[in-house]
């Protein structure tokens, strides 16, 4: 996952193309299922494969597969039960398995079609992309006026980087065949990528006309209320989306969104609850944490207990995530101990800020599709706990209201020695106050890219006169920079021998240096605010972290500038460059000199 405010991407899942897919457990594709079972010869599993389907329909796929595999039981070389057996335990989240038995069922069924989809759907579900554009072509020459298979081609083409195509493919099918709804649900989702709001808007109504049930459609109009700063209106259609029969992971997926929007408008104890969808195991992009021990429950006492606290999500989510901790620390009392384990990175700032928890390195593996995070010290043998949680969990217990976030500016502890050095060595910078610069975040992949503003919008800012803007944007920024020396005559200084990826103790330490910080959320601006420093937030209308308030509960000390609309980012940069001005011109309040600042 990403930043602290990832549109609700999907946090990253939401919108995404894979969620734009029929279904292997969709009530057409179990159609087939059933109408194939009228053919199967062996009168005996007739009716344990009918049972299994029912379970499967009723989203009980264990159930499901243990029948699927009575029946296999009986005939092996039920080509049937195979697919059955596939579809149960893809919809329990064992897709090794399951595409073992895609494979047995194909070898039985030849050339089948709707075998063929499954495994491409399951193929694009593992991240073989390729494979599942060309398992789509295979089904295609065989049925070539499939709607689905159209549907399927185009979003794993899209999903290769190759957008126009995926788009051409959509509109050439449906200007010859208008009345699939799911096109154009897709056509909408792929231009909302884009930026091209209003059409996107525009289809995924039509997609609504011709099928008003189609919980997918809703669901997507909401994602696109949502990311378009209105999230009362994107409850709305969550709500409607939700109350469909919904696969597994769908209503994950739908429930998360709806608890960034329940966010987004203050609704805080119902946003927790529902943003806890993020670890279920059917939800797209859910984490798994192999952490053995019971796991901590909403209302357990914590007074005297050693719990481990495992960083979840993004490097910037879990140093926002962070704003818990004392409260954490106050309620385990002086008899409980807190393990912490974080993105290894961070191990060192989060031990000196927090110098009574034990502070260990967690590990983020692949497995298969899957995404496991363990804490290897843990594995090891190195220390016990009483319980366990990811850090996000927490926040309902201390973060149920607004009025329970603290005033207090800064929880992180930068090296003072190292904040003395940058001190010292912007000081040889050019004159003027030290501005750190933050303009994107190092994940722009699926459509996420909108929600930063295009480098150009930062003219007026750049022009400010005086001040001595300092990069701290980690990953590739050359073009940006050569851009501002070129065509605004403004060098960004940048600082010497510090990674700003890598070296997060030590960007702490030069945000903690500077006299501002201005800039999106990434995961550097949230070590700059996290440390208490003076830092001015911009953020797109309607995203959750501000919590339904016009400021940014989570760093008081922060200023926040949203936009009034969707990607309306110059009147928010001008206001910005005004307010650099009146701070640090002559005569005007300023801020604290990076010198007196604690």
């Amino acid at each position: 996952m990403s930043d602290a405010y990832t549109p609700p991407a999907g946090r990253a899942a939401r919108g995404g193309a894979g969620d734009l897919m029929g279904s292997s457990a969709s009530s057409d594709a179990l159609k087939l299922l059933s109408e194939g079972l009228a053919e199967q010869r062996n009168r005996l599993v007739v009716p344990l494969l009918n049972r299994a389907v029912v379970h499967i329909k009723a989203h009980e796929p264990e159930k499901a597969a243990a029948l699927a595999l009575e029946a296999l039981g009986i005939d092996e070389r039920s080509g049937i039960g195979w697919h059955i057996l596939a579809i149960a335990q893809e919809a329990c989240g064992d897709f090794t398995t399951s595409l073992s038995c895609y494979e047995a069922a194909l070898k039985l069924l030849p050339d089948n079609p709707d075998v063929l989809t499954n495994l491409g759907r399951l193929a694009f579900r593992m991240g073989m992309h390729s494979v599942a554009e060309q398992l789509f072509l295979h089904v295609l020459s065989r049925k070539p006026n499939d709607a689905e298979g159209i549907n399927n081609l185009a979003i794993a083409i899209a999903s290769q980087g190759r957008q126009q195509q995926a788009i051409a493919v959509l509109k050439d099918f449906i200007s010859r065949h208008p009345t699939y709804s799911n096109l154009w649900n897709s056509l909408a989702s792929m231009l909302a990528e884009k930026g091209d709001i209003e059409n996107a808007r525009v289809f995924y109504r039509e997609a609504l006309r011709l099928s008003p049930r189609l919980a997918r459609a809703r669901y997507n109009l909401g994602s696109l209320w949502l990311d378009t700063g209105d999230p009362r209106s994107a409850l709305r259609e969550f709500e409607s989306a939700l109350k469909r029969p919904l696969a597994a992971d769908e209503k994950a997926m739908m429930t998360m969104s709806q608890g960034l929007a329940q966010l987004a408008v203050g609704r805080l104890a119902e946003g927790w609850r529902s943003y806890e969808a993020r670890n279920d195991i059917q939800f797209p992009e859910s984490i798994y944490f192999a952490v053995e021990g019971p796991r901590w429950e909403p209302g357990q006492p914590l007074s005297g207990a050693s719990l481990l606290l495992v960083g979840e999500q993004g490097l910037g989510d879990e140093v926002l995530f962070a704003n818990i901790l004392p409260d954490v620390l106050e309620s385990l009392g002086p008899q409980g101990r807190l393990t912490l384990a974080v993105e290894p990175r961070l191990a060192t700032l989060m031990s000196r800020s927090f110098p009574t928890v034990r502070v260990e390195a967690h590990k983020t593996v692949g497995v298969g599709a899957h995404t496991v995070r363990l804490v290897p010290a843990l594995d090891a043998g190195d220390f016990e706990i009483g319980c366990w949680s990811p850090m996000a969990s927490l926040l309902g217990e201390f973060r149920g209201r607004v009025e329970d976030f603290p005033q207090r500016a800064g929880y992180l502890q930068p090296a003072p020695e190292r904040v003395s050095y940058w001190r010292e060595v912007l000081a040889s910078a050019p004159a003027g106050p030290k501005v750190g610069l933050l303009w994107k975040s190092g994940v722009l992949t699926r459509g996420r890219g909108r929600f930063f503003s295009p480098f150009e919008a930062w003219e007026p800012v750049l022009r400010t006169p005086g001040v001595t803007f300092v990069n701290l944007q980690y990953d590739d920024c050359a073009a940006e920079m050569q851009l501002a020396r070129e065509r605004y005559g403004v060098e960004i200084w940048n600082p010497p021998v510090i990674d700003l990826k890598q070296d997060l103790d030590d960007v702490t330490a030069l945000s903690c240096a500077l006299d501002l910080v201005i800039g999106f959320s990434n995961a550097n601006f949230n070590l700059a605010a996290a440390a208490g420093g003076p830092a001015w937030l911009i953020a797109p209308k309607g995203v959750w972290t501000p919590l339904g308030t016009d400021r940014y509960p989570w760093y008081p000390q922060v200023r926040l500038y949203q936009t009034a609309a969707y990607a309306e980012w110059e009147p928010v940069m001008a206001k910005i460059a005004a307010d650099l001005r009146a701070e640090f011109s002559a005569g005007g309040p300023g801020l604290a000199p990076a010198g007196e600042r604690k």
